[in-house]
């Protein structure tokens, strides 16, 4: 039986990290359910220039991964459709990663308000004890942010910010990208060569250019 993972890209600022994180999931050979919320789609358009419509998903995904999407297990839900797969609980899923996560997002899931597929989808997996990672991007953080964090936290998910580290002898973009994205990936076991491990000695990461292309 299928058993994807749920991405879930909100409108927070960093589809880069949602564009690795895909591309992590894709390469290791892994179905993907894609939600992408409308305020990401106005994000996607001003990071990126391009658009990301319900209708045309498949070609504007490759677009944006730069790929071509057409042997990967993928398949898309709009936002606004309460009666997908994801919204229920007997629907099989390995879990849900919502990457990046606004945070209206984050407030929304930890508050169970379920006001789209994103939200619903996550709080379901919640329910059901799957893993869920979610990837809040905002900084600084006010006392209802942090509050929002704590209790998806106690609800069993898993807190990653996009905090790139610099142990890796990170020197480009895209490194501190795929950084947080091979983070995200290591978080629910999906294996990837997306940044040079921590291996216990200093200089250890001068090689990391070979690890991110």
């Amino acid at each position: 039986m299928r058993e994807p993972w749920v991405v879930g890209v909100s409108g927070a600022s960093g589809t880069p990290y949602a564009k690795a994180v895909l591309t992590g999931l894709l390469d290791a050979g892994a179905a993907v359910d894609l939600v992408v919320s409308r305020a990401a789609r106005l994000t996607i358009l001003d990071e990126t220039g391009l658009s990301f419509r319900d209708g045309h998903w498949s070609e504007d995904l490759a677009a944006w991964l730069e790929r071509d999407v057409t042997g990967d297990d993928l398949r898309y839900w709009p936002a606004g459709d309460l009666a997908a797969g994801p919204s229920s609980g007997s629907y099989r899923v390995k879990g849900m990663l919502v990457v990046p996560a606004s945070t209206a997002a984050c407030a929304g899931i930890a508050q169970g308000l379920s006001k789209d597929l994103l939200q619903r989808a996550a709080d379901v997996n919640l329910k059901e004890r799957r893993p869920v990672v979610v990837v809040p991007r905002e900084t600084p953080v006010s006392r209802s942010h942090l509050l929002h964090l704590l209790s998806l936290h106690d609800a069993g998910a898993v807190v990653l910010p996009a905090s790139p580290g610099f142990y890796a002898g990170a020197s480009r973009l895209q490194q501190l990208v795929d950084f947080v994205a091979g983070r995200v990936l290591d978080a629910v076991d999906v294996p990837h060569t997306l940044y040079t491990r921590w291996r216990g000695e200093l200089g250890g990461g001068v090689a990391a250019d070979s690890a991110t292309g």
